[in-house]
């Protein structure tokens, strides 16, 4: 241990100190110019570059030319509810996850400096990086780098070019199943790791790298998992030959998730506990190792998960939708959501955000009684076992993140037990979809609230679904087998067991058909 004794306590915040650079804007424009290309512009003789070589000449050549110098930092997350509160902050190049007063920290832009380009100028400019594959623009979260981490290196980040997800209209499902003609999900689990975790992990190890080059005391990065973020913050540190550690609840997360962490390398413990057991464990031992903490109670990956609600307004061409589902565990997520479209509309580029909601599973659901609660009394629950096991959370990180959120955005919050969230499941993909359980959960919440006609029929809703239903398979073998005890599996779709024989064969083809002509 006394190796490692140069390590700063990582869970007491160093004495504050402003490292918040203000932009030189006096002679920016005031309206919407085009936006610069993404593409380098070199001589068609050079030799040939990579893409990370081309974006390297790329700014060397237009370093006197560049955006004016956005900035961020970490201020204590008190201060924005309450910018009165405290004037303390610290560089982003700090490793620290708490204020003095042991208060979250959130990432807090320079707001005046990007507000010296108009709403055009960011639409006009995040288009303009779709689909590309210029270093780092090719990333549905680097796109956004002004608004991300603006002062890192292109050089520094670490990038699989996550995001970009798919978002389609659920055609099917929302005319047979909730009399809805606008029911829009996007599929954040198609992503490079199979979940939305990778939108915040390419910014964590990106920030990590670039401490590492500039020699600060972090040797690997740790996380506490469910499953979803020990998978991406391993592809990530792998891609950046980064050390990584990840503490498991042992027998609680499915075989898919498992696999994963393991096959990119990453010293693995399994630990006869839940997540809470482990997240205490993780932030014990970040405190006396150089191990840095990739747990959402590092707000970084918030600036990355942030940019998913951004891309929905983009791919609504910059139209708001009216209600935005997302499943919730350790609740970071949601508030995520409401930072991405509420930087939007401060920025001009969108002038409403849409109502949020946030779904819990039943056996784990401290927000679903705080709001039931009218916000009075929060209390953490001992979580019980579900399929939905990422949000199998009983005391959440993020709580005041969440409800900040919320109640922000006229938001609610809906639960599901564990029969409707299967049910959900089942009936989501007899419709050509292959859901996770979460999203089970988000889909559950949406019938709910359109049975009870909170949501309308022509109400454009997003259901955001958290990762790919591959993940999950062990559940859904189960359910369609009929194995999970005490559940109905009324939405079974077994296989017919039948003889090798023609006439057998016809005989059960023959009552299919019949069973579908009514």
């Amino acid at each position: 241990m006394a190796a490692f004794s140069f390590l700063p306590s990582a869970h007491i915040a160093p004495k504050p100190t402003l490292h918040f650079v203000k932009a030189s804007t006096s002679d920016l424009p005031k309206t919407s110019p085009s936006p610069p290309s993404t593409k380098p512009q070199l001589p068609s003789h050079r030799p040939h570059h990579n893409i990370r070589e081309e974006a390297r000449l790329h700014n060397a050549a237009t370093v006197t030319t560049n955006h004016p110098r956005f900035s961020a930092k970490y201020v204590p997350f008190t201060s924005i509810t309450d910018p009165s509160s405290s004037d303390e902050s610290y560089s982003l190049d700090e490793i620290v996850y708490r204020s003095q007063s042991g208060s979250l920290l959130d990432v807090q832009h320079d707001m005046s400096a990007l507000k010296h380009f108009d709403g055009a100028y960011w639409r006009n400019l995040f288009d303009s990086r779709v689909g590309k594959t210029t270093w780092p623009f090719g990333s549905g979260v680097w796109s956004k780098k002004e608004w991300v981490l603006p002062e890192i290196d292109d050089d520094d980040i670490i990038s699989a070019f996550e995001g970009n997800s798919n978002l389609f209209w659920a055609e099917r499902y929302g005319k047979d199943f909730l009399g809805m003609n606008d029911l829009w999900v996007k599929h954040c689990g198609i992503s490079h790791t199979g979940s939305f975790k990778d939108l915040g992990m390419t910014v964590l190890v990106s920030q990590v790298n670039r401490l590492r080059k500039m020699n600060k005391p972090v040797v690997g990065v740790g996380c506490a998992s469910t499953g979803d973020t020990s998978a991406a913050l391993s592809a990530y540190c792998a891609a950046a030959g980064i050390p990584s550690l990840v503490f498991l609840p042992a027998n609680r997360i499915s075989m898919a998730q498992l696999v994963q962490p393991i096959a990119n390398g990453a010293f693995v413990l399994s630990i006869d506990t839940d997540f809470d057991g482990c997240m205490q464990l993780i932030r014990e031992v970040t405190a006396e190792l150089p191990i840095y903490l990739a747990n959402s109670l590092n707000s970084l990956r918030l600036e990355g998960q942030k940019t998913a609600a951004i891309e929905i307004l983009q791919q609504f061409d910059w139209e708001v939708p009216d209600w935005v589902i997302v499943p919730g565990g350790n609740l970071g997520n949601i508030y995520a959501f409401y930072k991405g479209f509420s930087m939007c509309k401060e920025l001009g580029l969108v002038d409403k955000i849409p109502r949020l909601v946030c779904a819990q599973a039943a056996n784990a659901n401290p927000l679903y009684l705080y709001f039931k609660s009218g916000w009075k009394d929060f209390q953490p629950v001992k979580a019980k076992t579900t399929f939905a096991s990422a949000i199998q959370i009983g005391d959440p990180v993020s709580i005041d993140r969440a409800v900040y959120a919320l109640k922000n955005s006229n938001g609610i919050v809906e639960e599901a037990k564990e029969e409707e969230l299967m049910d959900a499941m089942a009936q989501a993909d007899s419709t050509g979809m292959f859901t996770c359980p979460h999203t089970g959960v988000a889909l559950t919440a949406l019938n709910k609230l359109r049975r009870s006609g909170v949501i309308g029929p022509t109400d454009r809703t997003v259901v955001v679904s958290t990762a790919h239903g591959l993940k999950f398979t062990h559940s859904k073998i189960d359910y369609h087998s009929k194995k999970i005890k005490d559940m109905a599996c009324r939405l079974a779709n077994p296989p017919v067991q039948v003889t090798a024989d023609f006439g057998s064969v016809m005989d059960v083809l023959k009552k299919y058909l019949l069973s579908k002509s009514h």
